[in-house]
């Protein structure tokens, strides 16, 4: 079939590779793409397509034999102690969860909404529930909100709500690498327990250690609205 283009990209956005242009156009996964690549089912102006070739807005791409994809998304509660994973090989987690903090993944096939969750030029909260091993100081809540230098990058403002001498639930709008913990560190708070509780309107509940919940109907439909 030749691809029709469906939704507008960026201009800015080419050359890309043919494997994200097809995830962007609904007609593959990245993954998938490659497989159809391997298998020669892929033209680029009337061209086979090789693994990491590129293509420009106008050039003509003709898929053979391409599915239509079945987007799947999850929530998972990663525990502690393990490294950011996915339990199902066709899923990939979104984002990260360093080793020693626990809690909710996004667990999905669509490629799509890599981008817009994760570059920081976009603003999706992700709240998270952080228990100190000191007492929390009295000016921790201002401090933490103002944004705190961490090795030269001041980072952007955030919402605190203290709920014990030790524990407080912050909400973030960036992700930089283990930024909480180094955020408590130069306010001379060493964190405990770290988990995160929510990605914007996806909540981890009750959901038990190492389970799956799928994600769907009205929930999933406000999540994508965000995104796509």
């Amino acid at each position: 079939m030749i691809q029709k283009i469906t939704k507008e990209t960026p201009k800015n956005a080419y050359p890309m590779r043919i494997n994200k242009y097809l995830a962007l156009k609904n007609i593959s996964t990245r993954r998938g793409a490659d497989e159809l690549i391997k298998n020669k089912k892929i033209f680029i102006n009337g061209k086979l397509a090789l693994l990491g070739s590129k293509v420009n807005e106008t050039d003509k791409i003709e898929v053979k034999g391409a599915k239509p994809i079945a987007y799947k998304y999850f929530a998972y509660n990663k525990p502690v102690g393990i490294e950011t994973d996915s339990p199902q090989t066709e899923l990939f987690p979104i984002g990260r969860l360093d080793k020693a903090s626990s809690g909710l993944l996004i667990l999905t096939n669509d490629g799509r909404i890599t981008d817009q969750l994760l570059n920081p030029k976009y603003f999706h909260e992700k709240e998270y529930l952080v228990k100190t091993k000191e007492k929390l100081r009295s000016n921790f809540k201002q401090k933490m909100e103002a944004g705190v230098d961490i090795e030269g990058y001041k980072t952007k403002p955030c919402k605190v709500k203290i709920l014990s001498d030790f524990s407080f639930r912050v909400t973030l709008t960036e992700g930089k690498k283990h930024q909480i913990r180094r955020m408590c560190s130069n306010l001379f708070q060493e964190v405990a327990e770290l988990k995160r509780e929510r990605i914007m309107n996806i909540k981890l509940g009750n959901l038990k250690l190492k389970a799956l919940r799928e994600i769907k109907g009205e929930e999933l439909s406000i999540f994508l609205k965000s995104l796509l």
